[in-house]
């Protein structure tokens, strides 16, 4: 006993260990402060993040990853970002771009082979053909496109985002951003003289004009084309009035009292194209003396999210969850209890490092940990793996720790997959911007998703034990019918209370309780099958392998509700278009109905002699 207690606790560092490994890796040792350079704050879709989160996000929609692999070697998402802002001659040479439709490649003239990421310069002398085709399909619906349609119009939504890049701090083939600003402020003076009183202007004073109102034009270019706001507002100035490099230059106080962020960037944009690491870092040192003295929340909070981002506690709950799965199979196959221990070890670190994750991002946030269909499957994911840990407690079976292990990996991998989308913070839609109605309705009603997943996980389970399984255990078999029963009593009271709180919240916000959206119709589906389920067993209408089969449907039930009205595009909860996991939800549905079929054949039915 002693030795299974300390097999469990050993499990559980190495999986803590093997979790915190991303936080604390060495980048590069280059001298120049990329890190630093990732931790300073910006404005950026209606919130405060870090340079790091913007560039890995970015990245992620341009590229689908999160680094770049250039010459053997992989930059990171902030490396690639001061490439692009300040080395755009060598960023546009990065294979950046996944273009894969044969149609796309055929208009920009490239050979479709093995081929499939390409770089700026390769689709640079057909831009202007790609916006109009573009524009043409943003004229019809979304959901109406053909496939070309849809590919040419999100390659140019990735084009037009890394050339604001391009041109936020800079304009694009600048070559002294530092001189350039000085002269600015310099003919500044000299040009308002001029424009007051052109009469008595000399001819130097005019020169001055001509050559301010061609800044004036590049500065009003990097004002609209700017990708995002680095520049905090100064201290005594309102919060929100964040400013970009643009807008900076040209506003009033420019000549006089110019933003200290402006010589900052433009040191920093011209030490980075000469390759001078030591005058880089020192105006990034400059101009972080200065936002602690003036912004200090600002720079705190993109340096707390910045940990985060680095530490990525859902991909090292991914893989806790995978070696749980893994070591509770071997305990099946090997009956040690030893195994058993380490098993439940790496279940409780991967769900610590979920909860910590997840507590991670409500902090930073300042939200409940559901908003947006992201935050949701990383919530859905951790339900059924907490109660997955605790049924096991009291069903010493392996099989709670089992669906709570797939569970959590399977709803992790989704939120992984969802997150190339963009910002996984993004800002809060007006319907839905409320603190009290995210904590009650959305929290309960996806507590109930992470329960009827569970339920069918569960379910999954005994079908497979009934077919691949020589000796069956009544008692074994007895004790999964009754732990899937049980959760699916659990999930019932939940998606029933979360139905309840969010018509209550539709009537505040809409003036009707009900209105038969898609969303709602979803919702109280799955309210109606939990019930079903045990009102059929209630009356004997059903019994274990009725309850298992059931269980695996609920799971279809609810992935239609969770993620199928986001596809119908229509109804007040639908957020957004989701054309590409159609398929993986066809697939998700055609796999469960199948093993929804296995359950209803005798037993190891392949394995009966034959007459």
């Amino acid at each position: 006993m002693r030795r299974s207690y300390s097999m469990l606790a050993a499990s559980f560092v190495a999986g803590l260990l093997i979790a915190a490994g991303p936080l604390f890796s060495r980048g590069s040792k280059a001298d120049l402060d990329v890190r630093g350079f990732s931790r300073l704050p910006l404005l950026e879709g209606g919130r405060i993040k870090p340079i790091d989160s913007f560039a890995r996000n970015s990245l992620l929609v341009i590229r689908g990853q999160q680094s770049l692999p250039v010459d053997k070697h992989r930059l990171t998402a902030a490396h690639w970002l001061l490439d692009s802002m300040f080395r755009p001659e060598a960023a546009d040479t990065y294979k950046a771009f996944v273009i894969d439709d044969p149609d796309v490649l055929g208009l920009l003239g490239l050979e479709r082979g093995k081929e499939r990421r390409f770089a700026y310069w390769q689709v640079e002398p057909k831009r202007e053909e790609i916006r109009a085709q573009a524009e043409r399909s943003h004229r019809v619906e979304s959901g109406r496109r053909s496939r070309f349609q849809t590919a040419v119009a999100n390659l140019d939504s990735r084009l037009e985002l890394y050339e604001r890049i391009k041109n936020t701090v800079m304009v694009n083939g600048a070559d002294d951003p530092v001189r350039e600003f000085e002269s600015f402020v310099k003919l500044l003076p000299s040009a308002l003289k001029a424009m007051h009183g052109s009469a008595k202007a000399s001819a130097a004073d005019q020169k001055a004009t001509k050559s301010l109102t061609e800044m004036l034009d590049r500065y009003r270019f990097l004002a609209s084309a700017a990708a995002f706001k680095p520049l905090p507002p100064r201290a005594g100035e309102h919060p929100d009035e964040w400013t970009n490099v643009g807008e900076a230059a040209m506003s009033p106080a420019a000549a006089a009292d110019p933003h200290p962020g402006l010589y900052a960037y433009a040191r920093m944009a011209q030490a980075y194209k000469d390759s001078e690491p030591a005058a880089f870092n020192d105006a990034l040192r400059a101009f972080e003396v200065w936002l602690r003295r003036e912004r200090p929340e600002a720079l705190s909070s993109a340096r707390s999210e910045e940990i985060f981002n680095r530490a990525q506690p859902f991909v090292s709950g991914m893989t806790l969850y995978v070696m749980a799965l893994l070591a509770v199979c071997l305990w099946w196959a090997t009956r040690r209890a030893e195994v058993q221990s380490v098993s439940t070890g790496l279940l409780g670190a991967a769900v610590l490092v979920h909860t910590l994750g997840l507590c991670a991002r409500v902090i930073l946030q300042g939200r409940p940990p559901v908003t947006n269909l992201y935050s949701s499957a990383v919530f859905v994911g951790w339900v059924a793996a907490l109660l997955g840990l605790f049924a096991e407690r009291f069903h010493k079976k392996g099989f709670a720790a089992a669906g709570g292990a797939l569970v959590g990996f399977c709803s992790l991998l989704v939120a992984h997959h969802l997150g190339s989308s963009g910002d996984t913070m993004e800002m809060m839609r007006a319907v839905l911007d409320s603190n009290f109605w995210l904590a009650t309705h959305v929290v309960t009603i996806t507590i109930g998703y992470g329960a009827t997943f569970l339920a069918g996980a569960l379910g999954v389970s005994w079908i497979v034990r009934l077919h691949f399984v020589k000796k069956h255990d009544a008692e074994t078999s007895k004790a999964l019918t009754g732990l899937t029963y049980g959760v699916i009593a659990f999930g019932l009271f939940w998606t029933f209370v979360g139905t309840v709180l969010g018509g209550i919240w539709a009537d505040q916000s809409w003036g009707r309780f009900w209105g038969w959206d898609p969303k709602e119709n979803g919702a109280l589906l799955i309210v109606l099958w939990n019930a079903a389920i045990l009102h059929a067993r209630w009356t004997g209408a059903i019994r274990d392998r009725g309850i298992m089969v059931m269980a695996v449907l609920g799971n279809v039930v609810t992935s239609l509700s969770w993620f199928g009205v986001n596809m119908l595009g229509v109804g007040l909860h639908s957020y957004g278009f989701m054309d590409k996991a159609f398929w993986w939800l066809v697939a998700f549905a055609a796999g469960h109905f199948l093993i929804a079929t296995l359950a209803l054949l005798p037993p190891r039915f392949w394995t009966a002699d034959k007459a």
